[in-house]
């Protein structure tokens, strides 16, 4: 499937099941576990029956008594899970209007849990608070054809649409169990977990575990056979959605409920190759007093303990990640951005972990990146193999990536993959990976001619669609007297043909993409504006000669030319209720990144960019106080920002003002009701 039409998919099946939601009783809490359940049970049977069929098909034929049945064994050896009848998805929607609904998907849940131990006490059996209509209609919804004939990770992924969903909502104790999945990409992307044992002590759903097996399976590799997960979490909601996420997903880990401040419960020290995290911020009310946490050693740094004598356990975890490391250990991980210039004693600890050469990539991130949170964070990244390395030991690379966003909602925004790729490329040529930046520059260019030749042969379609329709309507009006006189003769239409013709015509390779964008841009909104006055023209026109009753204009075909012309027009300027910008922003938009890069980069090799990115020294950090905050670095560019996007401007005032009128119309709702109580 398409990311588009994925896409489509996850936002249709959301609006349905949060509209069953909204028309019952259920908060966003009540509804979100039991919803994820149905996902996973869903995406069991699918794995279930593909398995089953390839079982069959394998089975020998005894020659008396034919094929035996299917069991348990014959599914642990393809990695499958093994569904009892009455736990399959198939049963359950086909069950009479007289069963209990709710209490028959409660049985089938325990029914795998008691198949599977590492999955005792995780699935929700909570179904009966629903009403039998609302969980009949959700199992419907679930059993979409498209879902059934559903193969590969889809259901992955729309079990995290449904995660990130529920917690924009405030579902699941305020979303803090959701990592925004760009961060957690970006995360996952800088420190490359390949190999060995990959550990997360504050794993919340797992979506650490599930991008770094995205990241392996895009290598071409088996994510079982070169990583093993670990995961600790304190709250035992979180800890379920933890193993029924990795379960979704085909993933295998051994994941603990604990508190990492007191409890190591896979005693990992100094034994992980990737340790990735994203804890919660500023926790007080640590008890430093206990011997476990005054004697622990994961808080030592050159044999010594180091405990920050404010309440707050930000160096707790920091001092964590950095001791659960191999010696040529990598670490990633989200933190308050308060930490990176945090003072007095946790300066002191910030000053030790500079000083062991570990501290590889600060990467500033701005607001509203946490569905629950508004303020920034800064994202930490250590690389332990940097300590035996005299250079490399001495170099930070400071990135400012606070002015990097794409606007989701009027609170959220997010790194689009464009953006995310930028970030990696600049982090690749740090490391001297400059075939990271050079494949990434490759890919947009490819991109942008591919684009480029499906534009030119739009354009031309599309003008001679125009031209065909203009003229029918004329030769028509000659010949039968129609009435439409002079009133195609439309100003404009002749420069959008030498626009089109201009763009038919050019060339579409790598070096002539430049001229094509400003191409692209100059058409796009002349284009729209004219094939819009052709339309209502048209259709007024047609309403007041009431041309739909005359036998001559019905036989012109002239709606058939019509709906192609909004076709194409559409292909070419895009179609915002799907989230398709069009050919001629696309080709523009991938240009523009490749232009971004050689832009800062011109060389492929990394420098120093006003504004973006500095590899500072030990002595500069310590200049500013052992501050690890990138934007104390990397200074402003103080020259005109060229990559404005006006549109782009537009585009988040649009959904900043959609999100007023929804607050507006709420808020006159609510004083409204509250009068009639006074009344």
């Amino acid at each position: 499937m398409q990311g588009k039409q994925l896409r489509q998919l996850e936002a249709e099946l959301w609006r349905a099941a949060d509209q069953l939601r909204a028309n019952s009783k259920l908060t966003a809490t009540e509804y979100s576990m039991p919803v994820l359940g149905l996902i996973f049970l869903r995406h069991a049977y699918n794995r279930f029956i593909k398995a089953k069929e390839e079982v069959e098909n394998n089975l020998p034929i005894h020659p008396q008594r034919g094929k035996r049945p299917v069991n348990k064994n014959d599914f642990l050896e393809l990695s499958s899970m093994y569904l009892p009848e009455m736990a399959q998805y198939e049963y359950l929607v086909n069950l009479p209007e007289s069963v209990d609904i709710g209490e028959a998907i409660d049985n089938a849940m325990k029914l795998i849990e008691d198949e599977y131990e590492n999955l005792r006490g995780v699935l929700p059996k909570n179904f009966s608070i629903f009403g039998k209509d609302l969980l009949r209609e959700l199992l419907r919804i679930f059993n979409k054809e498209v879902l059934q004939k559903a193969e590969g990770d889809l259901f992955g992924k729309i079990y995290e649409y449904f995660l990130n969903k529920f917690a924009m909502t405030g579902a699941q104790e305020g979303g803090e169990f959701f990592t925004p999945m760009s961060l957690v990409q970006t995360i996952v992307n800088v420190i490359e977990p390949d190999h060995g044992i990959v550990f997360d002590p504050a794993c919340g759903s797992a979506g650490m575990f599930v991008q770094t097996g995205y990241f392996i399976e895009s290598k071409g590799l088996k994510t079982a056979e070169k990583v093993t997960f670990y995961g600790q979490e304190k709250a035992a909601l979180n800890t379920k959605l933890a193993k029924m996420n990795l379960t979704v997903h085909g993933l295998e880990g051994n994941i603990q409920e604990g508190n990492t401040f007191y409890e190591d419960k896979h005693n990992l020290y100094k034994s992980c190759d990737f340790v990735m995290a994203n804890p919660p911020f500023n926790v007080d009310g640590v008890d430093k007093a206990k011997d476990s946490v005054k004697n622990d050693a994961r808080l030592a740094i050159n044999g010594i303990v180091n405990l920050p004598k404010n309440d707050n356990a930000n160096y707790l975890w920091i001092q964590y990640f950095y001791n659960y490391l191999k010696d040529d250990g990598r670490a990633g991980f989200v933190m308050a951005s308060s930490a990176s210039d945090a003072g007095h004693s946790e300066k002191e600890i910030r000053e030790k972990l500079v000083r062991t050469g570990a501290v590889d990539v600060m990467m500033a991130i701005g607001n509203n990146f946490f569905y629950t949170r508004s303020l920034p964070c800064t994202l930490w990244f250590f690389n332990r193999a940097k300590e035996a390395d005299k250079v490399k030991s001495d170099q930070v690379l400071m990135l400012d990536a606070r002015k990097i966003y794409r606007k989701v909602t009027s609170k959220v925004n997010d790194f689009s993959p464009e953006q995310l790729s930028n970030l990696i490329a600049i982090v690749g040529l740090y490391r001297g990976q400059s075939d990271k930046f050079t494949k990434t520059l490759q890919e947009y260019r490819q991109s942008a001619c591919e684009l480029a030749e499906e534009t030119k042969n739009a354009e031309s379609a599309l003008q001679s669609q125009i031209k065909t329709l203009l003229q029918t309507i004329k030769d028509a009006d000659k010949k039968f007297n129609i009435g439409f006189g002079n009133s195609l003769e439309i100003d404009g239409i002749e420069v959008l043909y030498l626009l089109q013709t201009e763009i038919s015509e050019a060339k579409t390779d790598a070096e002539n993409l430049e001229s094509f964008a400003l191409l692209c841009k100059s058409i796009r909104k002349s284009q729209d504006k004219l094939i819009k006055q052709i339309i209502d023209l048209i259709a007024d026109k047609t309403k007041e000669l009431q041309l739909n009753k005359n036998k001559d204009w019905k036989e012109l075909n002239v709606k058939d030319i019509l709906e192609s012309i909004k076709l194409l027009n559409q292909q070419l300027s895009g179609n915002p209720d799907e989230e398709d910008p069009g050919l001629l922003h696309e080709t523009e938009y991938f240009f523009k990144q490749a232009q971004w890069l050689t832009k800062r980069f011109p060389d492929g090799k990394y420098q120093d960019v006003e504004g973006l990115c500095k590899v500072v020294s030990q002595k500069e950090i310590e200049a500013k106080d052992w501050s690890l905050s990138p934007g104390r670095y990397v200074g402003v560019d103080a020259v005109a920002d060229d990559d404005f996007d006006y549109e782009e401007r537009l585009k988040e005032i649009h959904i900043e003002l959609e999100a007023l009128n929804e607050e507006a119309v709420s808020l006159t709702n609510q004083i409204f009701e509250n009068f009639k109580n006074i009344l």
